[in-house]
């Protein structure tokens, strides 16, 4: 038996993923922190940096998927089409392995990648008529597209709401900063005059609002962890739906 076909054996098996033996099934490498310890641990801060990196890479394969797509459908009554709609899922493929070991390193699960193509008939249009008949390939594609609008939002939400919680939770340690550089004694949370002309303004100077503050951002970096965990597990759900056996 030669060892390409041993590799191929492997890769139907579950045993060969991209880099080394993973599982038949998609499974956890480490358990998620409690909800008191999630914002100030590594596996939250990995989680973090995959929804901010993913939005380049969301872009990157959106742009992929939908030119080629639109490209392939468009010229499929001539030979051209065919080709590019393969190419498509050659090139979906190849993303799809680069977002398993994103969700494999920063996501800690592990998603064995999908038995690789069976060409039946030689020759170049057999290798595109199996291409075109790749159910993973195709599934990969879809990832791409779906994936785009989902990074998107994660993206706004995660830094929206991470730099808003420790904004406030470290005000106790700037506050000096507006009564020193500034005309304010303090953050000034609205300014605004009523239909009397009488102006409303809210300062926050006092030690008691200060360390309200402070706890408002505690609470939604505590919360913030577990919106970015939910935000995350769509996208290994997704991995392991769309990318991998």
């Amino acid at each position: 038996m030669s060892s390409s076909h041993t590799t191929q054996d492997r890769e139907q098996d579950g045993l060969h993923g991209d880099s080394g033996l993973h599982p038949t099934r998609a499974r956890r490498t480490e358990e998620p922190p409690p909800f008191w310890r999630a914002p100030f641990s590594a596996h939250y801060y990995r989680e973090v940096g995959y929804v901010l990196t993913g939005l380049p890479v969301a872009i990157a394969g959106f742009v992929v998927a939908i030119p080629l797509f639109a490209l392939g459908l468009g010229t499929i009554v001539t030979a051209l089409g065919l080709p590019v709609l393969a190419g498509l899922t050659v090139a979906a493929r190849g993303l799809g392995r680069l977002e398993r070991s994103r969700v494999r390193t920063m996501l800690a699960l592990d998603v064995p990648a999908p038995a690789p193509v069976r060409q039946v008939r030689p020759g170049t249009w057999g290798a595109i008529t199996a291409r075109m008949a790749d159910a993973a390939g195709w599934k990969a594609v879809l990832y791409q597209v779906l994936n785009f609008p989902w990074a998107v939002l994660s993206f706004v939400l995660t830094l929206v709401f991470q730099v808003l919680g420790w904004a406030l939770l470290l005000y106790p340690l700037y506050h000096w900063v507006f009564a020193t550089y500034t005309p304010w004694p303090g953050a000034r949370l609205f300014d605004y005059r009523d239909s009397k002309g009488v102006e409303h303004v809210y300062y926050i100077q006092g030690v008691w609002q200060i360390a309200g503050l402070a706890v408002a951002g505690l609470l939604i970096i505590l919360l913030t962890a577990q919106l970015v965990r939910a935000l995350t597990n769509v996208n290994r759900a997704a991995a392991r739906g769309l990318l991998g056996r």
